[in-house]
């Protein structure tokens, strides 16, 4: 996952937490394997590399889970008014922000038009790509699907008391053994090394987005590797978003849309964390938010 990743656990016997944690970690291996773009065997790169345009497109044919993902990708496009789109991957192409330099106007709408959910054709367990050179990325949720799944072997090896931490994306499986809730620090967006907050949790998720995680710094001005897909310019509004809600999947996907929002990101969060959703926001002023 390209980060560093923790397994917190409470086991009654060395064997019982070993046997648990090692099928944890083998499923996060599964699960990149499966969808990391980074790799030529995954279901991803086989998807984007069958792309083409118009009837010279070929479908692929995917199995139930990848099905499962991409409705889920789906519906945080149609419920984002279409800033969640998994095609606009493509933009890394020339947005590469160990460079220090900004790509030219001329680049960015060059790739344009490979971005776009709406021209990905779908039918049971097959998925078409209707541009050669399209791609599709699990980036703005694989890994907190990860977690996820993580947890869930936990649960069923009999791990009632620990947690998954996947790059800050955390999903806890049950409080300490003696009731205990875990203690949690937020980061702080400006401050490197500092904790912006620490909070408690016994159950449920959490998934943290911001500006300062890949980002890069010119004349003043900060560009971060979360883009805009109308635009393919680099998102502003918030320096950093936490969500806890009940699954990562669902607190990673408000996390990226809140990003996505922009200046809208206060008031478009303040209308979905209710119920069991809650969250912590800094706007651009370094302003806190609670929900």
């Amino acid at each position: 996952m390209a980060c560093e990743n923790t397994i917190e656990l409470f086991a009654n016997t060395l064997a019982h937490a070993e046997s648990a944690a090692n099928a944890a970690i083998d499923e996060v291996r599964r699960i990149e394997q499966k969808y990391s773009r980074y790799r030529e065997d995954s279901v991803l790169t086989r998807i984007s590399q069958a792309s083409g345009d118009g009837n010279s497109a070929a479908w692929t044919q995917i199995d139930d889970e990848t099905s499962q993902l991409l409705d889920f990708a789906e519906s945080c496009f149609q419920q984002s008014d279409r800033l969640f789109d998994i095609t606009s991957g493509v933009l890394r192409r020339v947005w590469d922000f160990n460079s220090g330099r900004v790509p030219s106007k001329e680049a960015i709408d060059a790739l344009m038009p490979l971005v776009g959910w709406q021209q990905v054709n779908r039918k049971p367990n097959a998925i078409q790509l209707t541009r050669s050179g399209m791609e599709i990325d699990f980036g703005g949720f694989g890994k907190e699907y990860a977690a996820d799944r993580a947890a869930t072997v936990l649960l069923a090896s009999g791990v009632m008391h620990g947690f998954v931490d996947l790059g800050g994306d955390v999903v806890v499986t049950g409080p300490q053994p003696d009731g205990a809730p875990w203690t949690l620090g937020i980061r702080h967006p400006r401050q490197n090394g500092a904790v912006l907050e620490t909070v408690e949790i016994a159950s449920g998720a959490v998934a943290t987005s911001g500006d300062y995680e890949r980002f890069m710094e010119i004349d003043g001005v900060r560009y971060c590797h979360i883009l805009d897909p109308c635009d393919g310019q680099p998102v502003r509004g918030l320096q950093s978003i936490t969500v806890f809600a009940p699954s990562c999947l669902v607190a990673g996907a408000i996390t990226t849309i809140a990003m996505l929002k922009g200046n809208y990101a206060i008031d478009w969060l303040a209308s979905v964390l209710t119920g069991d959703l809650r969250g912590l926001a800094v706007d651009q002023c370094g302003r806190v938010c609670r929900y």
